[in-house]
């Protein structure tokens, strides 16, 4: 496959008649196309605009930055072979990427193998814990997911779940963090289903979760078309059960693939980008927000999504580490990114350290909840 290379020159004149440029190359495996498509096109996208608009302020410490993009349509086996040719034949100081758990968990025995950094875009805690040197992540764990998720159940004097989790990498690590963490939280689970992400439909098991004695809340662990299927199908049978989602369908495509009738009501936690419009003005994060989502939504004329959030955040985190650095070298950059102290993204303020490759807590997690086809925060 022929990578994308965003490379941005003010300039064209004849070879020789000024003195090369110097560059800085940065590589990324994303997931454009495939199952999580939705996911990883607006990441591509993300990190395009983003290339395009620092070489056009000038680079990185005067360096032109060249974006080497390839699309791994969710497939963790291109994702790895994709991470070598990156590290190998283009010769990245760094990568952005894994769209899902899987292709992450591909790339990053690359990357660590070879000493590269790598910033991930995917969700599972298994990325980051334990702590690998040259791996870091933008968006929240699963585990603090259930967390939030679980947290808003206690205030609204739930304590008996219902799970309904995808198969694929990061339903399934959401699904094993939650049952770790209810106990923690007062939480029962009295039902316990899962689909493959491929099937069209799932009723067999919310049919069995709709008879099971005291159900009070369901969480769905998933992602991608096969969550809005989910959705529709709990519509279908007409369920009224608390219903909440993951950060992992936190996007208008989600509600838009299930249908805004299907999802209202449905609550889940998500990024401060997807209530822009609805943050104080003090809020930290509102700059960084505001300004990628008026970006993006003027360039592209579609709506931002988290997970294009997380590509923005991992570009800021990575350019901010690399103006910091001492070279623009691979172990210099990894202790520069190591060293980012309050650094506000869309996904909230990352201060990353030698025991914590995650950066962020709680408190960033915005509890959302779907009404008239819209994003607004849960009371």
């Amino acid at each position: 496959m022929t990578p994308t290379k965003a490379i941005i020159a003010g300039l064209f004149v004849l070879a020789g008649a000024l003195p090369a440029v110097a560059e800085i190359r940065i590589g990324a495996s994303v997931s454009a196309t495939g199952p999580a498509g939705a996911l990883g096109d607006p990441e591509a996208k993300t990190l395009e605009m983003l290339i395009e608009e620092v070489n056009g302020k000038g680079g990185i410490n005067g360096e032109t930055v060249t974006l080497v993009l390839y699309d791994d349509a969710g497939d963790p086996n291109k994702a790895r072979t994709f991470a070598t040719r990156l590290i190998e034949d283009d010769e990245v100081v760094a990568i952005i990427g894994g769209t899902t758990t899987g292709t992450s968990m591909s790339i990053l025995a690359v990357a660590e193998d070879a000493g590269i950094p790598f910033i991930s875009l995917a969700g599972a805690i298994d990325i980051i814990d334990p702590v690998k040197p040259y791996t870091f992540k933008t968006p929240h764990t699963d585990r603090m997911g259930c967390q939030k998720i679980f947290a808003d159940m206690q205030a609204r004097g739930f304590a008996k779940v219902a799970i309904i989790a995808s198969t694929d990498g990061f339903g399934a690590s959401m699904q094993a963090q939650c049952k770790l963490v209810a106990p923690e939280m007062g939480m029962e689970i009295v039902a316990d289903e899962t689909y493959d992400p491929k099937d069209s439909d799932m009723t067999a098991q919310l049919t069995k979760i709709r008879g099971t004695e005291g159900v009070q809340a369901i969480v769905n662990p998933g992602f991608g078309q096969s969550a809005a299927v989910l959705a529709r199908n709990y519509r279908q049978l007409g369920m009224d059960i608390p219903f909440y989602a993951s950060h992992g369908v936190a996007s208008q495509g989600y509600i838009d693939l299930a249908g805004a009738e299907a999802v209202e009501g449905f609550r889940l936690p998500g990024t401060a980008l997807l209530v822009a419009e609805l943050l104080a003005d003090g809020d930290v994060q509102k700059p960084a927000v505001t300004a990628y989502k008026a970006a993006f939504e003027g360039k592209f004329a579609t709506p931002v999504s988290t997970f294009g959030g997380y590509a923005h955040d991992g570009f800021m985190i990575l350019s901010d580490a690399i103006a910091r650095a001492t070279a623009a070298e691979p172990a210099a950059i990894r202790d520069a990114i190591e060293a980012t102290t309050g650094l506000a993204g869309t996904t909230g303020v990352y201060t990353y350290s030698a025991t914590d490759h995650l950066g962020l807590d709680l408190s960033a997690f915005r509890l959302l909840e779907i009404r008239g086809g819209a994003w607004t925060l849960a009371e």
